[in-house]
């Protein structure tokens, strides 16, 4: 399983798409907290980098990968190993290389500049977010064999979280205004990764104005810390739900 994991991720980290995802993220982070007096406005800047940029290229990157490996796989499960383990194993490696290019690109920058919680908050949850889209791209690689449907399921999962799930509640709220929907919307914020990021960030930040309807009913009812904690459990949940999915998925899947 190890050797399994120290290939792919040798392999990933020598593409060259990762090292210019790893480059452009690190200019831009370094960009920003030079032009930058105040490290929370460079923070904000860099917090609609990590919302938008790291979910696409941590998804679209993840498919396209999985099923250029497709006979890499076949090699592998016609050894002895359970499919549980190569699985796993490639999932590591994968979500492993798109962890350590967030970290330098943009972990790196902040802890230089910054070092405060809120950088810290922010390092925390995009880890999340790469390990999220890359457990829902070996999911929507496992779904179907036909690689550009692949591709398909993957940008329709970006274009939900990161865009239309804002439009739905927002509409959503205007059909039912007449209704006490505060105690709904509480739990309709933990079905979005993308946006429980944002909240998270935002929480530290004290940035009210920015916080949306969402995030001021996630402070209105749990406050800063406990809302904190569930936000990070629920992010935790939202990796192992997919990667599990994927994994049962792959155990049944004829190769």
């Amino acid at each position: 399983m190890i050797r399994i994991v120290q290939y792919v991720l040798a392999d990933i980290l020598k593409n060259r798409i990762m090292l210019a995802y790893t480059l452009f993220m690190l200019v831009v982070s370094l960009t920003v907290f030079s032009l930058e007096d105040n490290t929370s406005k460079g923070l904000l800047t860099l917090l609609n980098l990590v919302l938008f940029i790291v979910p696409m290229v941590s998804i679209i990157f993840s498919t396209i990968y999985m099923y250029n490996s497709a006979e890499f796989i076949e090699l592998l499960v016609s050894q002895p190993l359970k499919r549980q383990q190569i699985w796993l194993s490639l999932f590591a490696g994968l979500s492993g290389s798109l962890l350590l290019a967030f970290l330098v690109g943009i972990g790196l920058p902040v802890i230089l500049f910054d070092g405060s919680y809120t950088g810290l908050y922010l390092i925390v949850t995009g880890g999340f977010l790469s390990l999220i889209f890359c457990a829902l791209a070996v999911l929507a690689s496992v779904v179907t064999r036909d690689k550009a449907k692949g591709i398909g399921i993957s940008l329709l999962f970006w274009l939900y979280f990161t865009l239309l799930f804002d439009g739905l509640v927002l509409f959503a709220l205007f059909q039912f205004a007449d209704y006490p929907l505060e105690k709904i919307l509480l739990v309709v914020s933990l079905l979005n990764p993308v946006d429980l990021a944002r909240i998270l960030v935002l929480l530290e930040l004290d940035f009210s104005a920015l916080m949306g309807y969402t995030g001021a009913v996630f402070r209105e009812f749990l406050g800063n810390k406990t809302g904190v904690w569930i936000g990070i459990s629920a992010l935790l949940i939202w990796v192992l739900l997919p990667l599990y999915i994927s994994v049962r998925k792959f155990n049944r899947m004829d190769l």
